[in-house]
């Protein structure tokens, strides 16, 4: 059974920076995608990023592109999204999801997820 568990949210002034971490026990991340998705109050699900290095792919959703880095610890079969460059338009719940989705930015596809971690950004 795959767990993931997402720390780092918080409270960030506009500019500023978080990095997330997405901690897999269960499953060795580095074979599997790894997807970021988030969600704001009273809004669909959306992607963020993911990386599925076993197959050489980093995706980044427009919105988030150029500020937002996926990187990995295999030792600690831990990945983080960092974060910077932050906007009040960056706040929501964010979450870390695996499993094997026919569609990498789908959050549907996805069966495993962390309970998410808040990120609120002010202006």
């Amino acid at each position: 059974q795959v767990q993931l568990v997402e720390s780092g949210g918080g409270l960030a002034q506009a500019g500023g920076s978080l990095r997330l971490s997405c901690a897999a026990s269960g499953r060795t991340f580095s074979s599997w995608p790894i997807g970021w998705f988030r969600q704001a109050p009273g809004k669909e699900r959306e992607f963020v990023a993911v990386s599925y290095w076993s197959r050489g792919s980093i995706i980044y959703a427009d919105s988030v592109k150029g500020r937002f880095t996926l990187s990995r610890d295999n030792a600690k079969n831990t990945v983080y999204l960092q974060m910077n460059s932050l906007k009040p338009e960056d706040t929501a719940v964010y979450y870390c999801a695996t499993g094997l989705p026919a569609r990498l930015g789908f959050a549907s596809d996805y069966s495993d997820w962390g309970q998410g971690t808040q990120v609120t950004v002010s202006s």
